[in-house]
């Protein structure tokens, strides 16, 4: 899957309040991640902010609404704009999650988790490379959070497994979402890594959480990112050919973005890119600002 696919290297997920912080920091972020739903329908004031965004960094739309999981195939009307989308910004793959996020025409809310069977997994699968085959590029899909987990006939890395073995779609591997989940709900992450196949792994999300009270992980953007954390990328990067790596951070933002470039270099270190990426069809004059991109 990834051999053909462009190293990116270590990005952030571009939000607003960051702006300043990524325009002042010259090439220390390799590339930048935005939400796919913020520029589908966007004016077009929003897509020139885009468009500039991009003059600084090769961009990649990563989404929260094709909600593979449901019944009904994802909407045509929304796939051909997310075709577009991709093509406007030369994006080298896109992502969204291995979840439900709609039931007929019904919004859930969040990012719900499916019933892990192998019938429900070919059902994704078909649907992935579905959108996939219409876009025109690699489509890489994201293991989630859940926070209730009923008896299933797999495991969620057998489930991932399952997806992956019927269509040709990439991983994108949320290493805080592997952590808080082996921890909320007992398992080994070892055992995890040896079942889904590590070869579809084309990016990784690294991020923060909070933990409450009663011990319950919470994948919340809003803190640095742990050493558990640092730790599952140190191996991953030892057993698979990652292309890019990405830090996520939505609350609590620090005052000094230093903070958020050290964790982008460090991400870098660790995956053992050394001093930094390659960044294709990007000018050598630094980054554009895209004040409105998100």
């Amino acid at each position: 899957m990834s051999a053909h696919l462009p190293h990116l290297g270590s990005g952030l997920g571009f939000r607003r309040e960051l702006a300043d912080g990524i325009a002042e920091s010259g090439t220390g972020v390799d590339w930048l991640e935005v939400i796919t739903e913020r520029f589908l329908f966007a004016p077009e004031d929003t897509r020139e902010a885009l468009r500039e965004l991009r003059r600084g960094h090769p961009l990649v739309p990563h989404g929260l609404e094709l909600s593979l999981g449901s019944p009904q195939p994802p909407d045509p009307h929304y796939v051909g704009a997310l075709a577009g989308l991709v093509e406007e910004i030369g994006a080298p793959w896109f992502s969204d999650h291995l979840c439900f996020t709609r039931a007929d025409a019904i919004s859930v809310g969040t990012l719900a988790p499916l019933p892990r069977s192998r019938a429900v997994a070919r059902h994704v699968a078909r649907n992935a490379q579905r959108v996939q085959d219409e876009v025109g590029v690699p489509l890489i899909l994201e293991n989630i959070t859940y926070h209730i987990d009923l008896p299933h006939p797999l495991t969620e890395a057998q489930f991932i497994a399952e997806v992956m073995e019927h269509c040709t779609c990439g991983l994108l591997l949320d290493l805080t979402n592997l952590d808080i989940n082996s921890r909320n709900h007992h398992y080994d992450v070892g055992d995890f890594l040896d079942t889904i196949p590590l070869e579809r792994v084309v990016q990784v999300h690294l991020a923060g959480g909070t933990q409450d009270p009663d011990g319950t992980a919470r994948d919340t953007h809003s803190a640095p990112v742990p050493e558990r954390v640092w730790g599952l990328l140190a191996e991953l990067s030892a057993r698979a050919d990652i292309k890019a790596t990405l830090l996520e951070r939505d609350q609590d933002f620090p005052e000094d973005f230093s903070e958020i470039a050290a964790e982008i270099a460090r991400a870098r270190d660790t995956a053992g890119w050394g001093s930094g990426a390659a960044r294709p069809g990007v000018p050598a004059s630094g980054p554009g600002r895209g004040e409105e991109a998100r």
